[in-house]
Order: C-alpha cells, then structure tokens, then sequence
C-alpha cells in the first residue's frame, strides 16, 4: 500500500518544500534537521523525487485507476497537461536524473545506527516510494577479524546491492527479456553505520549473477561449474541458502536472497522450467519467472586469490591454516578476514555509491556506534575468542579490513559533493532547521481515548489517516470508529490528495500551529475548519510510526501509536507456506559403524549398502543390501553378517536408546529375552493407555464451531512466516477442537520452534466460542513471559488475560479468582494452583499445558481427570525423555514440530575456560548491535558479587541480577525491565531456564557449565537465538580445575549438536529418559536402552491396537495379537531386478530414504506418493524404479492377507502362511495345477509361471510381481474378478 496522497500535502509547507529542494541543489554541505521519527519516511521520500517526481507519481498513480476524480492533479492541485502524456507509473522512471535540479529530488544514501532501524525505515518507505527503488545495504554480523564467515543472505544482499550500483542498466530490457527493475537503479539506499565504515573488496559490483529462466541455453554442467565458482556448496540434498545439487538433468539450488529453493529442469543445455520447492518434503510447489542466484561469499577463490595465498603461507603464520586450504581451492570459514591481502584493494562504501546525498539519521547514535565498533573491534583482537571456538591460532590483524572513524567518512562525504546532513529529534544547535511536524499522541492500546480524539480531529476539518499493519486491525478500528459515531471509511489505496479528500484550494492560516490533544468538536484549538471532508480513512500501510503536520491539518497515525507496542520489523520476505499433508524427508543416514535395531535379530552395527547379484542365468536381477554386522556366535571370530534386502528397510531402525550397547548374536536367546521383557511393560503401559482411551472416548465434550472472522484478524497479525509444520499443527488443533469428542492433543517440538503461537491461536478459539481457556505452566517466570505474550497477541480485541501467581497480592489474586468464577475473566496463566481444585470455573474449555513434563506425580490424577471433561493441548519442548511420546503413541493425538523457523539460524557454541577480558569482549560485540545477554550463574551466594565485577569490567552495560529467593515484586521488575530492554545484561540462575522468550537476548554466557546436565546447557541454550540475529552460547569451566570424565562428555556434546532441532540428539546422548514427563510413570525407561527407542515405539503402538481391537470385539483378552507386526517378518524374494540405479539417485542416504519410503508404504496410494516424489526431485523415473514399487504394493497387499513369506525356489514359489477354506483349496488346485498345499505348515507351493507361448521362458520382472498380487487375489482374497487373468499363465516347465 502507497501513502503518496501524503507527499503533495506536506509539499505545500514552505519549510518543508525549502529542505526538499535544497536536497536536490548541486551544491551539497553539512546540514541538520529536526524531525520527527514517523514522518522521516515521507520526507525521505520527497528527498529522493523532489516536488517534480512527487508530481509525476501522483499523476501516473491517478492513471492507474481512471475512475477516481482529479486524475491529472499536480502536488499543488491544479491540471497538468504533462501529466497525462505520462504512462510510467513509479517515480524511478519519471523523476529526473541526479542532479537535474532542485526541483527534481536527490538519489539518497541514507545512514542508520543499525541493521535493524534500516530494514524499519526501508519497510516504511515502501508506503511512499517503489520497494523497486528501495534497498538496504546489510553490514557483517561479524567483526573484520573474526574467523567466522557471514551468512550466505547477508552477503548476497551486499552483492545484489553493488550490482545495482555498478550497473543498472541491468534492469532495462533486453532481447527475449523483460524489464526488471529490481535490478535497476536505487533512489535510496539505506545502510547501518556497520556498514558504512567497514571497507569492501573492490570490483565486486562487476560479479555478475547467473541467471535461471526458461528457455535460456546455459547447460547444466557449465551452471553447475559457475554456481561452485559463485561460492555455492555443492550437496546431495538443498537444504540451506547457499546449496546446490545436480540429479540427472535437474538442478536444485537455493539463492540466498530468495525464501524457498527453485528446481530447474534442463532439456538437454536448455532450462525447460523453474519452480520453487519446499525444503521440508522437497517436492514442488509452483513454477516461478525468472531466478537470479547471487554469489554466496565476497571473497572468491580464483585463481589469483589462490596464487596469494599460497605466497602468504609462510609470511603470515597465524593463518596458515586457512591459507593452506584457501590455495588448494578449499572455502574456508572466516577467509573475509584475510581479503585485504588475498583481494587486492579495500574501498570506502561511498566510492561505490555514486553521486547521493549522505543523510544520517540520529547522529550522536551513529557517533557513539562508531566509536562502539572500533572499541569491541580491538576487545575481540585482545580475546581471540574466534580462535578459541574454532580450533586454530590467534586471529590475523588485517588493519585494512578495520573500521574507519566516523570523521573520515563525514570527511569523505564533503569532499566529494556528497553532502552530509543529519535528521535529528532534538535541535543541536541555533542552525538546525525544525521541519513543522512531530509525533502523534501515545494511546497504549486505549483505543476508546484514540476513537474520541480522532473524530474531534476530523469533525475539524483535519485529513486523518490511521495505517494498521494488517487487514483485520483495519476492520476493527473501521467498526470502533463507525461505533463511536466517527464517520470512516477503509481504503486500499492513497496515492493522490483527492483520496484524502481534502479541498484542493484550501489554504493554511498563518500562525495556525495548535495542539492536537485539546481538539474538539470544531477543530484545533484557535484555528479556522481545516481541508478535510470529516472522513477518517483507514488503510493498510507498514509505517512504523505516525506523524502530526498541525499546519497544515494532516495526521497519520500508525497502529503501534494505538497500541502502545512496536511494529514486529519489516514483513517483506514473508512466504506462505503450502498447506497440504505434513511429509518430510529425514534421510536414513547410516555411516559404516551406527548402531542399528532389525526387529528380528536385535541391536547390530552397521557396515554398509551393498548391491549384489540374485538368481541365476536368464532369471538373475540386482538388488541392494544393508549389511548388519552382529557379535559373533564363536568366541574370537569375526561378527556374523545379516544382508536385509532394501525392500524390507522398514524392519530396520536406528538405535536411540544407550550410551554403547552390546550387539546381540543372531539366533540367540539374549534378544528374544530382551523384546520379551519389554513387551511385558507395554502390555501394562498398553492397557493404561486403552483405559484412558476409552473414558475420553465415551465423555461428551464442547464442539467448537468454525473459525470466526476475528480468528482471521488474529492469524494475519502474526509478524513471521509460519513454518509448514506449525500451518498442519494448527488446523489439525482446530479440526480436533470443532469435534465433540474432548481435544487430547500434544504438541513436540525444540525450543524456539513456535510452540506458543498454536497455543495463542487455539485459546483465542475456545474464547470466541465462549468458553474459558486455563494455561498451565511450570514456573512464575514463565507464567509472566505467556502472560505478557497472550496479553500484545489479543491487544485490540474484548479477551481479558489473567495470571494467577506468587508475584501477585491476596487482593489481585482473589480478583483473578472472582472473575474466573463469574465469567468475566476469559484467560488465565497460572502454575500448578490452576489444577488443585481450588479454582472453580464458569465455563472452563480448554486446558493447555506448556512444559508437560515438569509437572510432577502429585498433578498427574488431575490432569487425567481434565482429559475427560475439556479439551486439553499439551506443549513439550525438546530436549526432554521422548518417553512422553511413546507413551502416547496410538493414543494421544500427536503434532511434531520439526521445521526450524524461517531464517534461524545454528546458535554458535563455544566451550572453553572462563576468561574475563573473553566475557568483556562477548558482552560488548551484544551490546554493539543493541542485544541482551544472559550470564547464568547457578550460585545465588556470590550471584551479586558477580554481577558487581561484570558491571566494573563492561561499565557501560546496564547489569541486573535476577533468582528465585528474590522478593517476588523485584524479581517481577527486574524480569519486566529486561523483557522491555532496559536491562543489557541479565545475571540470573537457571530460573530463565524453561520457555522465557526474549527475541532481542543472543548472547548467552554460562559459568561453572560443568556443573549443569546435558538436558539443562540445551535447554539455556534455547533462551537464545529466537530472533533472526545470530547467537552465541558461551559454556565456561575454571581454568584452574580439572574437569570431570561426565562433565568433559557432557561439554562436548552439547558443542558437537548445535544444528536446529538438534534436542533429540542432546536428549537421548544424555540418558534422561526417565518418566517424569510421563503421565503414566518412569518404569519403562530400562527398556528403551534395551530395545531401541523406535522399536518400543512401535511396540507401544501396537500393543495399543491390539487392545483397542479386543475391546471392539468385547474379547477380553487381546495379548496374542500385540507385537504381531514386529515379531513375524515378510520375506517376498522374487528374482526381480527391483532397485534403485546409483546413475538416478548417486547418493547412498538418499537412496536408502527412498528404499525405506517404499518399504514404509501400505497402500497403493503410498507407493504411488513416493513415485510422484521421485520424479519431482529425481527425473523421470527408471524402469528398475517401477519394479520396485511393484514390490511395494505387492508387499503392501501380502501385509494385509497376513501373508509372511512369498519366495522362489527352484521352478517353483512358497507362500505362507495361507489358510484357505475347502473352496479356497479347490479354486487354486483350479486355477493354479500342479500346486502343492502343506496344511500342518500351512504353506502352499506353487510352479513357477512361465509366459503363454510355448518356448518363451519364464516370466520375469514385473510381469512376476503382477502374477504374485493375482494369485493373492484370486485365491487367498478370494476375489473373483481377477479369476480370468489367473488362467492366462502356464506352468513354467
């Protein structure tokens, strides 16, 4: 949505037109500004296109929607001819070149302090100008010298940038190419200070990008070969921006400025189509235009680079590591550090720039920033704490690479023509300039107070304008205005005064400046009616900020001025999520050496995939194998070897349970004893489980009914990208809610994953449907940190939040519990006093219970009890004993949570000795890009004494100290003032451990971390790294004492899994599977080590089946059908040469993610899934390929007749077991002669078939298959339809 309507309005103040036009002199110096935050993008805006490129926009916009009056106006409302001949609708195209003249505006390169402030005003000038003529040039998120690469995005945003500015005549159109004006000229470039004074490599404004689209004749090889020189990683498998694979005539890659990967299909050299794909199922989502995949590093290995490095090796000893590998064409991470001696030349950003006017926005904070920079840049030099987390030497000190002081850019600026001015809040001086405008009045979420002040403004004559960052807030404040007798109206476009409605001859009193908040019924105070028609307009827009033009009657005010909250940052790169059936693609990735579990033959030790001959003569076929190493049955021999046929990969599974178990011998009783053992335990489990199962099944629950237009409201405002598995979560919450049967759901994920936003959702849910809704959490912190998330999630709509708490008085508390019984509070976060039965409800509907596995035995009965009355949403977060989810498996509705968010990214770990001046260098880079740190000290004894050494060794950080035997109203203020930044640094105890989200906190620093469990350094660690800013977890140990031989494993292996979602790994590798998050107790956790956790998984869940279905039936018994799907294997060997060719799929995990799909498969509808996969991610797929689906559903359709066994031997095939009645019998002696039944073994064998012609051999490959699913229909199904074709094969002789 474009405000331009609001440009020509505030052109006609004489200040404010004398600033826009002396932006646009040839002449530029230093100058400064007041003006205030919310209006800046509106006159960056006019500085950029001055009053003619104003003039030309709004004319063009009026063009564009012919049926508005005054289509042809000018800033100042009168009839243009000009403007008519005019068809180009931005005003990139129509305003005039740099330089051309005051009247013609300025390209602008506008300075913030930092990275986030610039992707804000660059949101918020989208209202006014083109996003196309809009850009942001990103700064490093990590310092000149540190041995860290920056992310693959950031660098190709810098990129994309400089290309522009070198050449953009690449957005001009071109043979067989349309205009692109992302890739043309940037009116206003917007950069941090970061940025501005750290040097680049020369030249790379010249690297051109590759660009995909259909039709083009690139060739897959030579694209390939130009992506590797490009930076790109080549994989198996995309999976992360920066990646690319190639499978046969496909290539996959994932540019790091766009949100999902793109597929390019290649007909021999040419593209045939591009489409994107999603990274959680790698399946395609739609065909997109054309792609650009920007290089992934500024630093590019070429052949000079190389040559220098290899010169440098020696010279440069602290390197020399890096140098090695970068001479041998090796990326290396960190290698930036060393460009001013491998690259060449560094340049100051303003030479790239051109001819723009600089203008600083807040200077003393650039100043201070500045000054910042330079200051944690010599800390982290000191500290060498980048060598330190990555194993090497002392960092290189490049003093080229350094930032430059603040006064030599300024400097630099004036010298050029480049001007240098400063917008400001506060008037620095008798020679600053204070534009007519400032911030509207604060209504923190008081929207009764902002009803009644707007209306008296527009009963005035002002030109009001409310912007809301979504839709469904514009609804409502449209309904509270129109409710509140304010005439108002939702528009979807401002682009021209006359959709302001403003006389376009009115004019300004002079001395017409008055106060907005003692406004009436008649207008401002003092002053005459004003321009507008009494109509607020109220329209999408994301402006951050509002602005108050008194003079001239106009007022826009944004939706954070109403609500009191700032906007969630800028939205652009959000992407809808496809929504269809959750799938995702976990390749089986065995390494020689992995422990694995076969049902049948026990625990065993991977060795590898192996493809072999089966069969013999005219009849042989090629099959895979893994290979399964088992102890060996003799003493001092070598380990007995299993080959399981890739077609039965669903009997094998990896082994998550014990540290190193021993392997079992095939044939041994040691195995059998073991599942015995454990299928006692599941029985018990199992029958627990049912028990439940059937009260919760027989209560009459609440049927929520449809999703209500405000519920839409609520969604839209969410300010990130929803992953694809939170998309499947919430509407299979919904769908379980809108049933009458009580919700019994519990949602998995780790830390961070989005957890608390389905809870939002569904309790918003429950509340419109007029039910209460009781959130249950663990710890009073974590009751104050929902309690504030519920409260700005439901700001705007009639929902009362609640908390009931330690940190509240008798008197809140017993106001808290009066509204709960009468109804009147709808939403109440408490602890475990929610379930004592002390807390009478009106109307309670629905329970949700965060953190499930901290509540201990004394709450389980009653959260038993809950779930047969209300509807219950259960949140556990990893790492916790996956013993909850065994438990519930077959019974509990389960969601899994597994896709990371949208742009998080792998928290940095370092494990290391403590070391101050590394703490003072860590707390420093954090306060640098405006973050909070945690320093977690588990002593509350000396917790303050520590606090007072850090506040000394980084005085200007602002430290408070927060613990549990705190008072409880200080420990709520420090909390308060932390969540609300006005803390830096938080020295705390292990009371932050669970579920406090704070998106701004990316720097964790964890003392004496070799006193904490596994479970408990991951679940600190998930305290940061929420927010799209890199994190850093630093574990300290004293350098003085030993560690010990637990703590040493325990450090390691929390430094080891850093990847996201790595919980499960940190979870099972710490042996915590107990049953404290289970509602059934922890008397199972000795035979998850024994059995392997997926294994008793599925026992669990078969077991449940098994009692389900004896229930059904009103059989009590039952047992004899538990396990039955893993106690008896199926052996369907056939010489069928059914396999995946390594020419189609090279990679060996990706073609045991395939063979496991298949054998997974138990239906047609499943095969026929995983074929449509492979031949969207693989090609078309081979013959080989389409034999071994055949195999699938064949073994698909023996699992269901409870048919074990269909194997050749000799000219012959034996099925069993098959039972068959006396006509059975008859109707395969029939259809099938010379067949041979074995009743006591309850086999059949039957000859082999061979082809109707006399002479023509056997029947082989899938004409086999299709024989064997006939006769399992035709004789042990019974179906005679498929009689006929039975007859149609003669017995192989």
């Amino acid at each position: 949505m474009r405000l331009t309507a609001l440009l020509p309005p505030l052109l006609t103040d004489p200040v404010i037109a004398g600033l826009v036009a002396d932006a646009g002199r040839r002449r530029r110096t230093d100058r400064s500004a007041v003006v205030a935050a919310g209006a800046r993008p509106a006159v960056l805006a006019a500085m950029a296109y001055g009053e003619e490129g104003v003039a030309r926009a709004v004319g063009a916009a009026a063009r564009e929607t012919p049926a508005r009056p005054a289509p042809d106006r000018d800033a100042a409302g009168r009839k243009t001819p000009a403007a008519a001949d005019r068809t180009d609708p931005t005003p990139a195209a129509t305003a005039p070149a740099p330089g051309a003249g005051a009247a013609g505006g300025s390209p602008l390169l506008v300075v913030t302090a930092t990275t986030r402030e610039a992707e804000t005003l660059s949101a918020a000038l989208t209202c006014y100008a083109p996003s196309t003529d809009i850009a942001v040039f990103p700064a490093w998120e990590t310092l000149p010298h540190e041995r860290l690469s920056p992310r693959a995005d950031t660098v190709a945003a810098r990129l994309a940038v400089m290309r522009r500015l070198a050449h953009p005549e690449d957005g001009d159109a071109g043979p067989g190419r349309p205009a692109d004006p992302s890739r043309g000229p940037i009116r206003i470039l917007i950069t941090p200070v970061r940025a501005l004074l750290a040097p680049v490599i020369e030249g790379l404004g010249e690297l051109e990008p590759i660009r995909l689209d259909a039709g083009l004749d690139v060739g897959l090889e030579a694209t390939a070969a130009r992506l590797a020189d490009a930076a790109y990683t080549r994989v198996d498998m995309v999976e992360n921006r920066g990646e690319f694979a190639v499978r046969g005539g496909i290539l996959d890659v994932f540019p790091p400025t766009l949100a999902r990967p793109v597929r390019v299909d290649f007909f021999g050299d040419e593209i045939e189509s591009v489409s994107s794909f999603a990274v959680a199922d790698q399946r395609t989502i739609e065909e997109v235009g054309a792609v650009t995949a920007t290089a992934c590093r500024e630093l590019l290995l070429t052949d000079a680079v190389r040559a220098r490095a290899r010169a440098l090796t020696d010279s440069i000893p602290g390197a020399a590591d890096m140098l090695d590998k970068i001479a041998d064409g090796i990326a290396v991470e960190g290698m930036e550090s060393l460009a001013p001696v491998l690259a060449g030349r560094m340049v100051p950003l303003l030479d790239l720039v051109g001819d723009r006017l600089v203008v600083t926005l807040e200077p003393e904070r650039l100043r201070r920033r500045a000054e910042d920079l330079v200051a944690t840049t010599a800390e982290f030099l000191a500290a060498a704490w980048t060598s330190a987390a990555s194993g090497g030497r002392a960092p290189v000190d490049l003093s080229a690479a350094a930032f430059a002081p603040l006064g030599q850019a300024r400097a630099l600026a004036l010298s050029t023509n480049r001007g240098w001015w400063s917008l400001t809040s506060l008037k620095a001086g008798p020679d600053a300039l204070e534009l007519p405008l400032r911030d509207p009045r604060g209504y923190a979420g008081r929207l009764d107070e902002a009803v009644a002040d707007l209306g008296a403004l527009a009963r005035g004559g002002w030109s009001v304008v409310v912007a809301t960052d979504g839709p469904g807030p514009a609804r409502r404040m449209a309904s509270l205005l129109s409710d509140g007798g304010v005439p108002a109206r939702i528009v979807t476009h401002l682009d021209e005064p006359a959709d302001l409605g403003r006389d376009a001859d009115w004019t300004a009193p002079a001395g017409s400046a008055g106060d907005t908040d003692s406004a009436d019924a008649d207008g401002a105070a003092g002053s005459g009616r004003g321009p507008g028609d009494g109509v607020v307009r109220v329209t999408r827009a994301g402006t951050g900020h509002g602005f108050v033009a008194e003079g001239l009657r106009l007022v826009l005010i944004a939706e954070s001025d109403l609500t009191g909250r700032a906007g969630a940052g800028p939205r652009e790169r959000k992407a809808l999520p496809a929504r269809r059936a959750r799938r995702s693609v976990d390749p089986l990735s065995l390494r020689p050496g992995d422990l694995v579990v076969h049902a049948q033959h026990g625990v065993g030790r991977f060795v590898e995939l192996l493809r072999r001959k089966v069969g013999g003569g005219r009849s042989a076929a090629s099959r895979e194998y893994v290979v399964i190493e088992y102890a060996p049955s003799r003493r001092g021999q070598p380990g007995d070897r299993l080959l399981v046929p890739t077609d039965a990969l669903d009997q094998v599974s990896k082994y998550v349970g014990g540290d190193a178990p021993a392997l079992n011998r095939m044939g041994g009783a040691d195995w059998q004893k073991t599942k015995s053992r454990a299928r006692r335990a599941v029985r018990e489990i199992a029958g627990e489980l049912v028990r439940l199962y059937a009260a919760r099944a027989a209560a009459a629950g609440h049927a929520f009914g449809p999703d209500t237009p405000w519920q839409s409201e609520l969604e839209e405002s969410f300010p990130y990208t929803e992953t694809p598995d939170q998309l499947a979560t919430i509407d299979e919450v919904k769908a379980d809610m809108e049933r009458a049967r009580p919700m019994d759901r519990l949602i998995c994920g780790d830390v961070g994953y989005g957890k608390t936003e389905i809870a939002v959702r569904a309790a918003f849910k429950a509340v419109a449907d007029g039910k209460q809704v009781a959130v249950l959490a663990p710890t009073t912190l974590l009751v104050s940190q929902h309690t504030e998330t519920f409260t700005e999630r439901y700001a705007g709509f009639p929902v009362r939040v609640a908390q009931l708490s330690r940190f509240q008085d008798a008197a809140a508390s017993a106001e808290v519990l009066a509204g709960l019984a009468d109804g009147s509070v709808d939403v109440v976060i408490g602890t475990h006093r929610l379930i004592t039965g002390r807390v009478r409800f009106k109307d309670l509907g629905l329970v949700i219970i965060d953190e499930e596995q901290r509540f201990g035995v004394e709450h389980k009965e009653t959260l038993k009890a809950l779930r047969t009355d209300v509807d219950v949403l259960a949140m556990s977060a990893t790492p916790i004993p996956r013993t909850l989810e065994m438990a519930v498996t077959g019974l509990r509705e389960m969601s899994t949570l597994a896709t990371p968010p949208e742009d998080r990214h792998p928290i940095l770990t370092y494990v290391g000795a403590y070391e101050e001046g590394q703490v003072r260098a860590a707390v420093r880079r954090e306060l640098l890009r405006e973050g909070q740190v945690f320093y977690v000290h588990n002593r509350v004894e000396d917790i303050d004494a520590v606090a007072s050494r850090l506040a000394e060794t980084v005085p200007e950080a602002r430290v408070a100290v927060a613990h549990g035997q705190m008072g409880e109203s200080r420990l709520e203020r420090v909390i308060d003032n932390f969540w609300r930044r006005e803390i830096d640094v938080l020295v705390c105890t292990t009371i932050v451990e669970t579920g406090l989200d704070v998106t701004d906190a990316n720097t964790l620093i964890v003392d004496r971390a070799d006193r904490m469990g596994l479970s408990q350094l991951h679940q600190l660690r998930g305290r940061v790294g929420r927010g799209r800013e890199r994190a850093y977890a630093y574990f300290l140990h004293p350098a003085d004492r030993p560690l010990t031989e637990t703590a040493l494993e325990r450090l390691r292996t929390i430094a080891a899994n850093t990847d996201l979602g790595a919980g499960m790994q940190v979870a099972m590798k710490d042996l915590e599977i107990r049953g404290a998050g289970n509602l059934l107790g922890g008397e199972q956790s000795g035979h998850i080590a024994g059995v392997g956790f997926d294994l008793y998984v599925r026992m669990v869940a078969e077991a449940v089946t098994a009692y389900k279905r004896a229930l059904k039936v009103g059989d009590g018994g039952g047992d004899g059908g538990a396990g039955a799907e893993i106690d008896e294997d199926l052996r369907i060997e056939l010489p069928v040469d059914a396999t995946i060719p390594e020419e189609y799929v090279p990679h060996e995990r990706l073609r045991l993610e395939a063979y496991t799909k298949f054998a997974a498969a138990r239906s047609d509808a499943d095969v026929d899934d995983v074929l449509d996969e492979l031949a969207d991610r693989y090609g078309a797929v081979p013959e080989p390929v389409r034999r071994l689906a055949a195999l699938a559903r064949l073994r698909a359709l023996a699992a269901r007749l409870g048919v074990r066994e269909i194997v050749a031997q000799g000219k012959s095939v034996r099925l069993a077991p098959v039972e068959l009645a006396e006509s059975g019998r008859l109707r395969l002696t029939r259809l099938y002669p010379g067949t041979t039944l074995k009743p006591a073994t309850r086999t059949i064998v039957v000859p082999a078939p061979g082809a109707a012609r006399m002479g023509a051999g056997p029947v082989e490959g899938e004409a086999l298959l299709r024989w064997a699913e006939v006769l399992l229909r035709a004789v042990v199904e019974g179906d005679p339809a498929y009689e006929t074709e039975a007859t149609a094969y003669r017995r192989r002789r």
